[in-house]
């Protein structure tokens, strides 16, 4: 039984203010080898998503970018590049060790010219009214304690015509995938964390956060309902992880 004070964190119920703890926890531990156990746990994969999501958001150059859950920059990277130095990206995280991860990264690839790098919360967040082109969020969603508040904050925050982009982990469509794909998660994952990261417990989360994340069409209701239009969704790999798309007019 839930109420208006608590909130799921993985499987279990807590108070909200400590999800936040706990998950802020969660990468704190994972930030210096994020990037590694991607690679790793999705065997090279989520360069494939994030490449489509890349070619979904036809960025052109001038615009301006906001990256949130932005971590170690892989998509603020590819933004940067294509906004030029007339546009801007916004790499936005709310913990401190991902975002100085990704910094530090982006720093050394040249690419500060026309960066910026913010610790906010995506409930609240902190910049202008109508400000963005493109919102992208790749696989941070499913760690928002209010994902309603965080979809109205994106909406406040677009252009109208400005677009929203979610790349999240979802629910299999392909069957007979689910079985495997629970095999996999609960019982490799987390020993991959054990041995890579050191940290069986945090990737014991992830697998879980990802169970209690939204499906499909639940999403694309709730981005509806925070205002978004023409919203819609794209299942890869199964859906194993699918990207939502929605507007503002």
């Amino acid at each position: 039984m839930t109420d208006d004070n608590t909130t799921h964190f993985g499987f279990k119920q807590v108070p909200k203010e400590e999800k936040v703890r706990r998950v802020g926890e969660v990468f704190h531990s994972v930030a210096a080898r994020y990037d590694l156990m991607n690679d790793l746990m999705s065997m090279g994969v989520h360069r494939l998503w994030k490449r489509y999501t890349i070619e979904m958001a036809a960025v052109r150059p001038g615009q301006r970018v906001l990256d949130l859950a932005g971590g170690t920059g892989d998509l603020a990277s590819r933004f940067a590049r294509l906004t030029g130095p007339t546009g801007e990206v916004v790499l936005c995280d709310i913990n401190a060790s991902m975002l100085n991860v990704g910094r530090d990264r982006l720093t050394d690839e040249g690419l500060v010219e026309n960066l910026r790098f913010v610790q906010g919360n995506a409930e609240c967040l902190p910049f202008p009214d109508e400000h963005f082109d493109l919102i992208t969020i790749a696989f941070g969603l499913r760690n928002v304690t209010d994902k309603d508040k965080a979809l109205a904050s994106m909406r406040r925050v677009l252009k109208p015509g400005g677009k929203l982009l979610v790349l999240e982990f979802s629910h299999p469509v392909t069957p007979g995938l689910k079985p495997v794909y629970d095999l996999y998660s609960f019982k490799a994952l987390p020993l991959m964390g054990k041995l890579v990261a050191g940290d069986a417990e945090s990737y014991q989360y992830l697998a879980e956060s990802i169970r209690m994340h939204p499906d499909q069409e639940t999403l694309k209701a709730m981005m509806e309902q925070a205002g978004l239009e023409r919203c819609d969704y794209f299942n890869l790999t199964g859906g194993i992880v699918a990207l939502h798309r929605g507007y503002r007019f």
